[in-house]
């Protein structure tokens, strides 16, 4: 009964969110959210985090990399994903050594994306109104060190 799984192997895409849900609802519990699960993505989110203060709240979707998408655009959105700290691979591994989430506010970050030229020239931002990047190389992360949790 408690044997580990596969994320890769053993999962399909709707057990994947659910894992990634519990994964980062335990990370923000450590800072003092508790996290609720929406059954549809209720104003662009996939969960809300609120805080034991009883004034911050969070509007967060689940995603697999770094992301942008116009639509989430104005809705006070959080984005976060994760990135194994062993051995850099998204979603989850089996090497055990834990997960580093980043999570950050869509519009503010996106701002300050543009204003650094990280998006121009895109076309997948360009065409379809959405980028994500596959992987965050050191200056990414460098720009990233502030949301990681």
């Amino acid at each position: 009964m408690f044997k580990r799984i596969s994320y890769e192997e053993d999962l399909n895409a709707r057990q994947k969110e659910n894992f990634n849900f519990q994964k980062v609802a335990s990370t923000l519990a450590d800072y003092g959210f508790n996290c609720i699960r929406l059954s549809d993505d209720w104003q662009g989110a996939d969960f809300l985090a609120c805080h034991i203060d009883g004034k911050t709240f969070m509007k967060i979707q689940l995603k697999g990399r770094l992301t942008f998408d116009k639509k989430f655009r104005g809705k006070d959105i959080y984005i976060a994903f994760n990135e194994c700290k062993k051995c850099k691979k998204r979603g989850q591994c089996n090497c055990n050594e834990g997960r580093k989430w980043y999570i950050y506010p869509h519009d503010e970050l996106l701002k300050k994306f543009f204003g650094l030229g990280l998006l121009k020239g895109r076309k997948a931002w360009d065409n379809d109104g959405k980028f994500t990047f596959p992987r965050l190389s050191i200056k990414l992360k460098e720009l990233m060190v502030q949301y990681a949790k």
